[in-house]
């Protein structure tokens, strides 16, 4: 690992290590993956869009690493293309709107996890009817209402988060 951050010193300035270091630590709070917060660290301090060849020599990671955070963060609104030098490549820039990157982190991973939760709450209550004595269901459907309830109230905070995180 010291190698590594070694060789990178080389490609990487020490500003663009710690911000992509930044980066990955907050892709990593949210459950995704560190090329993610690399890509996305990299392209926030780069003064010219940069392509998927960029991304593989600077920051050492297969294309194949590159092109699926690429993606992932074309998905969330945390990229978009951009015209290049070279019109045979694809070009990259950072969006720096919190609100954008907000709404798109929400709207890919956060909403359509609690629609989903709806479903497996349901499941897992009607598995809770058929297991165990009384006392043990009564208390499995309360906990499943609580989740149930946590559920709703994220709802409803999802669109005061993005007015508050709006720029």
């Amino acid at each position: 690992m010291e190698d590594r951050t070694a060789e990178r010193s080389e490609v990487l300035g020490e500003v663009e290590q710690r911000v992509i270091a930044f980066c990955c630590d907050g892709v990593r709070i949210l459950g995704l993956p560190k090329s993610i917060g690399e890509i996305y660290g990299l392209l926030y301090l780069a003064r010219s869009p940069l392509a998927l060849d960029d991304f593989v020599k600077r920051l050492e990671i297969s294309k194949g690493s590159a092109s699926q955070g690429l993606k992932m963060l074309r998905t969330l609104g945390a990229v978009q293309e951009v015209e290049g030098s070279d019109q045979r490549r694809t070009y990259f820039e950072a969006d720096l709107n919190l609100k954008r990157l907000t709404g798109g982190f929400i709207r890919e991973q956060v909403r359509p996890h609690l629609k989903s939760g709806d479903s497996k709450l349901q499941e897992i209550s009607e598995i809770a009817d058929a297991e165990g004595d009384e006392e043990m269901k009564a208390f499995y459907q309360d906990r499943i209402k609580r989740l149930d309830r946590w559920s709703k109230q994220a709802r409803l905070l999802l669109p005061l988060l993005q007015r508050i995180l709006g720029e």
